[in-house]
């Protein structure tokens, strides 16, 4: 699948907890890579998704905002925090692809993640019908991680992969572990989001 005819529209899930400068560096460094590529919408996950720390839908939602709110090519989402229950990732993807028809949709992910797409609900639908854009996570090696997989390596012309490690030790785990040690954050997130953590005292 080729996105270069029509503008890209890329799909970027997490849970965002919260939203860091190396997840906006990472959406900005697919822009400045594929010029196909129009708009980068993030999909925070819903808290009904079982992830330890997850914090609330609306502090997570409003962090994002405030974090994208000075990027024109920045969305965000409430598709799946309005849910009455987790989303499937081919359930988010044919909702955006059903809306921006008809331009090309596409997900980014990490390599983590890539290991066990073969085990998602749907794997050869989204293979066949979305471009991924992969991207490195710690030392992982993601060309062997698709051949290693048959069915991964089935659909490697619609992986692309992004060799470029995004500030891997700069978590948001990391971050919070910061915050509960009421140590800075200076740096790690944009301004606006520090400031919404420490006036709505989240983390602690």
């Amino acid at each position: 699948m080729e996105g270069n005819q029509k503008n890209q529209i890329v799909i970027y899930g997490g849970s965002f907890n919260p939203p860091l400068n190396s997840h906006l560096y990472l959406a900005q460094n697919l822009l400045n890579n594929f010029k196909q590529i129009s708009k980068i919408i993030f999909v925070p996950v819903n808290c009904k998704y079982k992830k330890e720390g997850l914090i609330n839908n609306e502090d997570r939602f409003n962090m994002l905002n405030l974090a994208c709110n000075n990027n024109k090519c920045f969305e965000v989402s409430r598709l799946e925090i309005d849910s009455d229950r987790p989303l499937y990732t081919i359930e988010t993807l044919n909702y955006f692809k059903k809306i921006y028809f008809p331009n090309d949709v596409a997900y980014v992910m990490g390599s983590d993640n890539l290991k066990d797409l073969p085990n998602w609900n749907k794997f050869e639908e989204i293979c066949q019908n979305f471009e991924g854009y992969i991207i490195k996570r710690k030392k992982d090696k993601i060309d062997s991680i698709i051949s290693s997989n048959p069915l991964l390596f089935r659909y490697q012309k619609n992986f692309k992969i992004i060799e470029e490690n995004v500030y891997e030790n700069l978590s948001s785990t990391y971050t919070r572990n910061l915050i509960k040690q009421n140590k800075s954050i200076r740096y790690l997130l944009p301004e606006k989001v520090e400031n919404y953590i420490y006036e709505h005292n989240l983390y602690k």
